[in-house]
C-alpha cells in the first residue's frame, strides 16, 4: 500500500519545491510525540536514503522511512485552504485508532 497525495497536495508541493529552487519531493514521517503517541513530520526531501519507500502521486515523489511506513501505510495527504490564514495538509490515515483532543497526535 502506498502513501499518496491528492491533486491539490501535489500541486502545493510542486509549487513550494519550485519556490525553494531544489528538492526531489516530500518526506513524510512520524515521531513519538504528544499525548496520543505519534505526530506527523512533513518536510522537503533532498535525497532518498537507504531503506526509504518512494511513492509517486501526480508527478510528486513521496518519501517515507521504513519505520514510519508501518504507521502511515495507506494514508492520503490532502492540501486544504479554508481561508488566507487557514491552510495546510490534512492526513487521512486508515491506521489511526484514536487522536488527542487538540488533533496534534494519534495512536495506531
Amino acid at each position: 500500500m502506498a502513501v499518496t497525495l491528492t491533486q491539490a497536495a501535489s500541486d502545493r508541493v510542486t509549487k513550494m519545491l519550485a519556490k525553494r529552487g531544489h528538492g526531489i519531493g516530500l518526506r513524510v514521517s512520524t515521531k513519538v510525540s504528544g499525548c496520543a503517541g505519534f505526530s506527523y513530520v512533513v518536510d522537503y526531501a533532498d535525497e532518498i536514503q537507504e531503506g526509504d519507500a518512494v511513492f509517486e502521486s501526480f508527478g510528486v515523489q513521496v518519501i517515507v522511512d521504513k519505520k514510519s511506513l508501518q504507521n502511515i501505510e495507506g494514508m492520503e495527504i490532502d492540501y486544504v485552504q479554508e481561508s488566507l490564514l487557514n491552510e495546510g495538509f490534512s492526513f487521512n490515515n486508515p491506521k489511526v485508532k484514536d487522536s488527542c483532543g487538540c488533533g496534534e497526535s494519534f495512536t495506531v
